[in-house]
Formats: C-alpha cells, structure tokens, sequence
C-alpha cells in the first residue's frame, strides 16, 4: 500500500529495510518481538489464556535473537538521520538485550529509560513473584554530539506546567482501537502521541518496522507525520490497512 505521505510494506523487515536510503528517517518507533511464547499461561479479561502469540513470537535461542535485534539496531542506526531518534519498548524479557546492543553503537546515545505503568496490569496468576506492571521505553538518538528535536514546551504543558518525569503512567488501547480488529501486543495510542509529539514535526518521516497493528501509522497520521509502516503478518497488515483508512476519511471529513 502506497499513499501520499504512506507507505506499507508486507514484507520482512530486514529485507525492506536494508533497500531504504541512509539518513532518511527522522524518527522510529517500533515494539519488536519479547519473545515471549514459550507454552505457558496469562490472564486476560479474568481468564486463563495461552501467553502464545503466534509463530512470529517464538521463544528462540539466545543468539538467534540477540542476532537479530542486532540487525534491524544496525539498519536503524544507517537509515535515521544525524540527530533523529529511536524509540523502543520492551519487557525484561528482551529490552535488557536491545539497550546493550544500542550501548555497543558507539554513535548512539540513550537519552531517556522510560517507565511506562500500566493502570490495569493483568493478575499474576501463580502468585509467586510480583503483578508484572510496566513496561521499559528506550529513547536513542543517532550521534553523540548531535542536536535532537524535544518539544518540551508542550510535554510540561500537557503535564499540567511542570516537567514531564520518566514515568507515564496510562492505560490499556480503548476499545475504539480496536474496532477493527486487535493486535495481542497493542499499544495505546495514547503512548504513542507522546513519543510523535515530543520528538517529531509536521512533516517529519516516522518508522515503525514491528508495524503491529498500525498504531504508530494512525498517530502518526492524525499529526500531519509521514508514515512507513512493514508487517510481516498478512493479518495485521490488512488491519493497519482499515485502521488508516478510517483515519485518513475522519481528517478528509474535519478538513
């Protein structure tokens, strides 16, 4: 799918990535696999689920993975540009690996470990060990010495007047965002505004190449950002494909 200002790849990741221009993206925003279905189980909606996700998210060997987020941390370092930013988001189950390999970059520079907590976290079922309640934001710039854009003029405004912390706490996708179908994986829209908001302007390219389903796209989208989305999953591309649609009819009907 190709659109003004749209571009969506169902491909493998790797591959599109490795045909994009170097420093041509100002800014990414991806959730890459945790890898985290290994059998075991979850709670959703009060009920005990399968943690599996889908083959996508197969728990692998440790250097398969770490291999892995190796390459498409290396793509994104080619393709943003000398100041332009990378957001990630993780669980301990993967985000410990991802921040070492942005560490070893030695062009990268870790601006901020955000802590997003969540208002509803699902139970802990076995009671062994502490509710799982957050989630680890990585906010990366490509060059040491360059200068980032920050709006933080209107992350202290939304914060009421003062700083905005390291710490958001939100809640789940609203069942608006998923009137089209869902992704097992969502994040809120909400999170996302904050990151396109305060780290990108009008016209700036944004990447997501875990698209899921399309979250970043929407937001993206909604704020007059140009947007490159890759999915993998025939699935939750078509999603992405109603999700945007529907957001670009509602700002053709406001215009």
């Amino acid at each position: 799918m190709e659109k003004e200002n749209i571009k969506l790849y169902n491909k493998d990741c790797l591959k599109v990535l490795s045909e994009l221009k170097d420093n041509s993206i100002d800014c990414i925003i991806t959730d890459p696999p945790y890898f985290l279905s290994n059998d075991g189980i979850t709670c959703k909606s009060g009920k005990m689920v399968s943690v599996n996700k889908g083959k996508w998210d197969n728990r692998k060997g440790f250097d398969e993975v770490y291999n892995f987020n190796l390459r498409w941390i290396e793509e994104s370092y080619r393709i943003l540009k000398d100041g332009g930013t990378l957001w990630v988001s993780g669980t301990y189950h993967n985000i410990y690996t991802i921040g070492s390999i942005i560490d070893s970059i030695e062009d990268f520079r870790i601006l901020n470990n955000i802590t997003w907590v969540k208002t509803l976290p699902p139970p802990n079922l076995s009671c062994r060990f502490f509710t799982h309640s957050t989630e680890t934001i990585l906010w990366v710039r490509k060059g040491k010495k360059s200068k980032h854009f920050f709006d933080y003029n209107l992350m202290k405004e939304v914060n009421g007047g003062k700083q905005m912390k390291d710490v958001w706490i939100m809640g789940r996708p609203k069942k608006v965002e998923k009137e089209f179908g869902k992704h097992p994986t969502q994040k809120p829209e909400e999170i996302i505004e904050r990151m396109v908001l305060s780290s990108t302007q009008e016209g700036d390219v944004v990447l997501d190449m875990f698209n899921g389903s399309g979250t970043t796209g929407v937001v993206s989208i909604r704020n007059k950002r140009k947007y490159i989305g890759i999915e993998l999953e025939k699935e939750y591309f078509n999603l992405t494909k109603k999700r945007i649609e529907s957001e670009t009819n509602k700002l053709k009907l406001n215009v």
